[in-house]
């Protein structure tokens, strides 16, 4: 909603626009890698449809690194979580709020193509609705150092902000109006997101 509204405003605003803008989109995404329910793939795209309208220079590229920061910074922060939850006797809330965003099946696979690719499986985790949580505890429960982690998770996010970013780039891209591109990419995050679950019911019905 609230890139909804910054399309809607003036080129004459486009300083305050970036000024509340990208500390918001940087707070949104960093706490949506923490917390899953912030639609970080969809704030990522509106904003690149909302820079690819501005005239300010450097727009898209400012909104490509505050996200893929604030993606990368958040799941460090994520896993950091998780490994004091895993090292501690009782564990922790972080570590249980994994577990239950983690259903076995998912984990199962997930420790599997961790043994056969190692952390190039992130990247994958990263652009799979759905699919970061089950490899970050197969990551843990492997007792992968964070700093291992941090490694194989730059790359993901990397190409986690590029591949929203080029969503946001190609509604904005279809239409004259930034709110029209907000509306256009923020309904093909979700269909990409929705899109894989539905098919993956649908497999398992015909095989049952």
């Amino acid at each position: 909603m609230m890139f909804l509204a910054v399309a809607g405003t003036t080129v004459s605003t486009q300083s305050t626009q970036q000024a509340f803008g990208y500390p918001t989109l940087f707070l949104l995404v960093l706490v949506g890698a923490l917390v899953p329910v912030v639609p970080t793939g969809a704030l990522v795209s509106s904003a690149a449809v909302v820079a690819f309208h501005q005239t300010a220079p450097f727009s898209l590229l400012l909104v490509f690194v505050v996200a893929s920061c604030a993606a990368f910074l958040g799941d460090i922060a994520l896993y950091w979580l998780g490994r004091r939850g895993m090292k501690s006797r009782n564990g922790s809330r972080w570590l249980e709020a994994i577990r239950r965003r983690a259903p076995e099946d998912r984990l199962a696979q997930a420790q599997q193509k961790l043994d056969d690719h190692g952390v190039t499986v992130l990247v994958l985790s990263r652009l799979v609705p759905a699919g970061r949580i089950p490899v970050m505890l197969a990551c843990l429960m492997a007792k992968m150092p964070l700093s291992r982690f941090a490694r194989g998770n730059l790359p993901a996010c990397l190409a986690w902000a590029v591949t929203y970013q080029l969503i946001g780039i190609l509604g904005g891209s279809l239409f004259n109006e930034p709110w029209e591109g907000v509306v256009a990419a923020i309904g093909l995050t979700l269909l990409l997101s929705v899109v894989p679950s539905v098919w993956r019911r649908m497999r398992e019905h015909s095989a049952g």
